[in-house]
């Protein structure tokens, strides 16, 4: 007997509301109760109101006897709109199977990440996990099975985006390493294996919070870049990344509002920076007086916190702002501050983010830890990357700068202006301890010869002695730097390409 269309109008409802339910009220319930939203109410806070087009949502095991227990498969994938731009997700189910990865699953996120690659789309991947699932990929045959091979390979095409939401192994880690900016809940954990086979491994119990919790990873690794109280919380900040970067490599990054009501108070950096070199203070309160109003989103706000790397906005024109912070180590600068800088000026480059350095720095920290991490391979990865840049690039001196870090931060033609405040000090090194080394003298053995060699040393090291041959380019007050760096993004920008570079460093590691 033939079918009729109410039937199968029937029959599809049926379907589509058992795949809806994912894996039960009970557990949906569960996660009610822990105030930990699911996976398809995760896209709903992420996504414009009914702008979710779902892909496989009758997907489910390749294994008869799972068929029906895996609603979607696990992963619920498709397109979005965010702040009405297009984008691609992937959010973990963890009530079907711990979202476990499988040869079904795999396919789904595969297809959205090629889609999403051939025609310029953002990724967002909504962690939560188990692994691989068992014993799907038990054997030879399933060890193979998956988005092959080039399931882990990025070359920045799109910007890639992680929300670690709850127990991340497998898959959901390896995207969150994979990705230009990571956000996790507290509580959450991200590791390469569970935390009862690690326990097996090591033959030891194992806190989730030490193996790979949040200040594991925001303080330590430095693989998280923000950790966040609530679900809602980390899916709003994707949503503000995303709004700073472009859809893809080949368009500019968007305009974002502008007007008087954002322009901060420039004056207030005379009272927020003691010109004596020797005093600490917050550079992020330097940069709140020159970005738009509200606009200054920190990333890796909790590791290597000498160096700041934050997105922003200038008249409403994205710029990415490495910074040194005096506030911390005194400014100098680290094995962590290197790979910290190096990731961010990656990020940027990739996706056509004009780069201002602003600096205050004694030099690098030195020391046989920092040796022993490989700080001479750190230090030459930055200067690696700095020269591969082709966005614009422009270097604030607002105060001290020395030695190689010189050029580490834009100097020595490693940007396309240098500016200098009257309060900058350009030197090799510190002169109060290039006494010390070139002449053997020390303050407390002889003053007097030690105050006139110091005196002797610090000549010639203003901005307006850099400025004299033309190693700077312009010398300006405080409160005008907005407007000078307002006028040079416009002008110095990427006119010929429209705002797009040569993306040189589009392979660089994610994670190293």
């Amino acid at each position: 007997m033939t079918a009729s269309f109410d039937q199968l109008e029937l029959e599809f409802h049926e379907r589509a509301a058992r795949a809806r339910a994912m894996g039960g009220e009970r557990k949906l319930a569960a996660r009610r109760e822990a105030g930990i939203l699911n996976a398809r109410e995760r896209i709903d806070r992420l996504a414009d109101p009914g702008s979710f087009t779902e892909f496989g949502l009758f997907a489910q095991s390749a294994r008869e006897p799972d068929r029906e227990r895996t609603p979607a498969d696990g992963k619920i994938s498709g397109l979005v709109r965010i702040d009405g731009r297009p984008a691609a997700v992937v959010s973990n189910d963890f009530t079907v199977m711990g979202a476990s990865s499988a040869s079904t699953n795999s396919r789904k996120v595969g297809h959205v990440k090629d889609i999403a690659t051939k025609r310029g789309l953002p990724i967002v991947f909504i962690g939560e996990s188990t692994g691989a699932r068992m014993p799907d990929v038990m054997g030879a045959r399933g060890i193979g099975a998956g988005d092959r091979p080039t399931q882990y390979r990025r070359m920045r095409e799109t910007p890639w985006v992680s929300a670690v939401l709850g127990h991340c192994y497998g898959s959901s880690s390896w995207y969150a390493a994979l990705s230009d900016f990571v956000v996790m809940r507290k509580g959450a954990v991200m590791a390469v294996s569970s935390v009862k086979l690690t326990s097996m491994a090591i033959s030891e119990a194992m806190d989730p919070e030490d193996l790979g919790g949040w200040r594991m990873h925001t303080d330590v690794t430095g693989m998280v870049d923000l950790a966040v109280d609530t679900d809602e919380q980390a899916l709003d900040a994707v949503r503000r990344f995303l709004s700073y970067l472009p859809s893809h490599h080949r368009e500019a990054p968007p305009a974002g509002p502008s007007g008087p009501e954002l322009r901060p108070d420039g004056k207030r950096i005379r009272q927020l920076l003691p010109l004596e070199r020797t005093k600490v203070y917050d550079m992020r309160k330097i940069l709140d007086c020159i970005v738009d109003r509200g606009s200054l989103f920190e990333m890796k706000a909790r590791y290597a916190k000498n160096i700041v790397t934050a997105l922003a906005r200038i008249d409403g024109r994205v710029v990415g702002v490495v910074a040194n912070n005096p506030l911390h180590k005194g400014g100098a600068i680290d094995v962590d501050a290197c790979e910290k800088a190096t990731a961010f000026m990656v990020l940027c480059d990739s996706f056509n983010v004009p780069l201002l350095f602003f600096v205050d720095q004694p030099g690098f920290l030195i020391g046989i830890e920092g040796e022993r991490r490989g700080a001479i391979g750190r230090v030459m990865n930055w200067m690696n990357a700095i020269s591969l840049v082709t966005v614009p690039k422009f270097s604030v001196i607002v105060r001290k700068t020395y030695g190689q870090a010189v050029l580490n931060m834009g100097g020595g033609g490693n940007s396309d202006v240098v500016l200098m405040w009257p309060s900058a000090e350009i030197n090799f090194m510190d002169p109060r301890h290039a006494v010390t080394i070139v002449h053997g003298v020390k303050r407390e053995d002889d003053p007097d010869r030690y105050d006139a060699l110091l005196d002797e040393m610090a000549k010639e090291t203003s901005a307006y002695e850099m400025a004299s041959p033309y190693n700077g380019h312009i010398v300006t007050m405080p409160e005008d730097t907005r407007d000078t760096l307002r006028e040079l993004l416009d002008s110095a920008g990427l006119r010929m390409t429209g705002g797009v570079g040569e993306h040189l460093m589009r392979t660089w590691p994610t994670s190293y």
